[in-house]
């Protein structure tokens, strides 16, 4: 059987010890097993997903007096290699910060101080700018690996966390004290089976979560009629760390800076348009993209493989249940338009953690449904307004109705000329509207 740093429980005088790990083959003897399952670990917390969500929620707790266990399908070091990049806004830098992980972030990642916001081929442009907002920088933008490993390290020598990995959640039976979880170890053909109990299990298993759907958590949403082609290229001209905007009647435009010149553009347009841009041959692809530009890039040179997704609109219609709490993509999922999904997710994590805190230090349980109940009530309203955000920004972009186009080139212009619109939108940009967490005004 593989496996990565999987610790178990063993017994002592016939309990289960949740403090008492050993590696695994060391000491876990028959009196441990149950019809070929290994008996029941206890954990105040188990985390099941351990993307860049998941493992910030762990890092965030890792001081808390809490015992965790991190469950995931995939080795530790699998999200190392990801190049995919993401907006970072203000607010999770802020909340990487309090974690003490934005000193090896920040040299890694690049930072913009323009957002350039553009409609197709009028000359209705707005130019955002720091002092729009009266902060230093608008945002950055970071490598899925470089986050990843910020995390890793910070979780290397955490003594309350468990790692399970590879392992995949089996099943879950929801008692009034516990969540019961069954877990294949290892990989096939070959796997073994263990149990933990846990006071609370988070789903941090993506978009299509198993956890969410076997508790039987309804969704609310839809699925766009289009897709997202996302590269990596290198312009011959600076990119000068401008974070790019540019909506098309099929779909926004997005170009992120990145470091040594490169950019992660995001083109999204209807599934079958999409689709030949992905299977296009690269010098056709690099054209269209010359052609969006208007040459302000000059030459461009696509760098590794182009990846497709689709784009999907999602809200549970509640993020917790007794001994159960959502965060991030099981919970809810926007259009990318904005760069806000990933940082939705932090903010999650940052919340769920405040609550928890709290609520262990006063004494209470943390799987209780009156505390998870505080989770909910702080995200669940401000994301569905980030929802709505994204999914009214690309509907009255991708569209050529024209009272629409005449109307939202007007309200660019009108952006661009008041300057409280320029700031009540940053901040919505930004995270820096609505309730902050505690770590981040550390």
């Amino acid at each position: 059987m593989k496996a990565d740093n999987l610790n178990f429980c063993k017994a002592q005088s016939g309990n289960l010890m949740a403090g008492d790990q050993v590696s695994m083959g060391e000491g876990v003897g028959e009196a441990n097993r149950r019809d070929g399952v290994e008996a029941l670990c206890s954990y105040d917390v188990a985390i099941a997903g351990s993307g860049i969500v998941g493992l910030t929620l762990a890092c965030m707790l890792k001081n808390s007096g809490l015992r965790i266990a991190l469950i995931d399908a995939k080795p530790k070091t699998a999200g190392l290699s990801q190049r995919r990049a993401y907006a970072i806004t203000l607010l999770s830098g802020r909340i990487f910060k309090g974690l003490g992980l934005w000193d090896q972030i920040l040299p890694q990642i690049a930072t913009f101080r323009q957002i350039r916001l553009a409609d197709e081929h009028s000359s209705a442009v707005v130019n955002l700018q720091p002092a729009d907002l009266g902060t230093e920088v608008l945002g950055y933008v970071g490598e899925h690996g470089i986050l990843v490993k910020a995390l890793l390290d910070a979780l290397e020598a955490a003594e309350n966390i468990t790692w399970f990995c590879p392992a995949t959640v089996e099943q879950v039976r929801y008692q009034p004290d516990a969540a019961e979880v069954t877990l294949s170890l290892g990989e096939s053909p070959d796997p073994s089976r263990q149990q933990i109990r846990t006071r609370l299990l988070v789903a941090a298993d993506g978009s299509r979560s198993s956890i969410r759907q076997w508790a039987g958590i309804a969704t609310q949403g839809w699925q766009y009629w289009q897709s997202c082609v996302t590269a990596v290229i290198r312009p011959e001209q600076p990119h000068g760390n401008i974070a790019r905007e540019h909506f098309w009647t099929s779909g926004p435009f997005a170009t992120l800076p990145l470091p040594d010149n490169r950019c992660q553009i995001v083109l999204t347009a209807p599934h079958s348009e999409a689709k030949h841009w992905l299977e296009v041959d690269e010098a056709s692809f690099l054209a269209e993209l010359e052609r969006r530009y208007g040459g302000q890039l000059g030459k461009l040179e696509l760098v590794g493989k182009r990846a497709l997704f689709p784009v999907q609109l999602m809200q549970s219609r509640r993020y917790v249940q007794s001994r159960l709490a959502l965060i991030g993509d099981a919970a809810h999922c926007c259009h990318p338009v904005g760069g806000q999904g990933l940082n939705l997710g932090i903010r999650d994590a940052a919340a769920l953690t405040q609550v928890l805190q709290t609520a262990h230090q006063q004494g209470e349980d943390v799987g209780e449904l009156r505390v998870l109940k505080r989770y909910e009530r702080w995200r669940q309203l401000e994301n569905l307004v980030i929802l709505g955000f994204t999914d009214l920004l690309d509907r009255c972009f991708s569209n050529q109705w024209w009272p629409l186009v005449a109307l939202r080139r007007s309200g660019l212009r009108l952006m661009r000329r008041v300057r409280p619109l320029k700031f009540l939108a940053l901040r919505l940009m930004t995270g820096l509207l609505g309730r902050q967490p505690e770590l981040a005004q550390r």
